[in-house]
Parts: C-alpha cells; sequence; structure tokens
C-alpha cells in the first residue's frame, strides 16, 4: 500500500468515528450527573420474636396433613 493509500484509511475511520460519536450523543444524550434520593431501611435485628400462640399452637390445623373429602366416615 501506497502512504496516501495509509492517510486515506486513517481520515476517512478518524471522520467515522467522529460522526458515530455525535450521532451516538444526540440519539442516547448526556450523562445525568446529578444524585438520586434512595430510602433505606432500618438494621435488621437479631432477636427472634415467639409467635403468636393463637395461631400457632399444637391443636391448629396443619395444612401439610392429606384429608380426604367423600361423605363416607
Amino acid at each position: 500500500m501506497k502512504k496516501t493509500d495509509i492517510t486515506m484509511i486513517i481520515l476517512i475511520a478518524s471522520f467515522s468515528v467522529l460522526i458515530a460519536f455525535f450521532v451516538a450523543k444526540s440519539l442516547f444524550g448526556s450523562v445525568y450527573n446529578g444524585t438520586a434520593i434512595v430510602k433505606t431501611i432500618d438494621k435488621i435485628d437479631s432477636s427472634i420474636t415467639e409467635p403468636s400462640p393463637e395461631i400457632f399452637n399444637k391443636n391448629a390445623i396443619n395444612p401439610a396433613v392429606q384429608v380426604q373429602i367423600d361423605g363416607n366416615n
């Protein structure tokens, strides 16, 4: 390749990169440099509270037990 061919390739590549940069900037816009306000939560406590004895007792209904409903005892 001649020096003029290499120079022409570099020139065309440079213009292509510039055009692509400006087209992308016009399509996607500029970078947002503002700040965002984010909600935070309280720290998780490691203490365990006892469940309600009205719900969790030994006479409560166990949904894991199969029940057959057929009308015959």
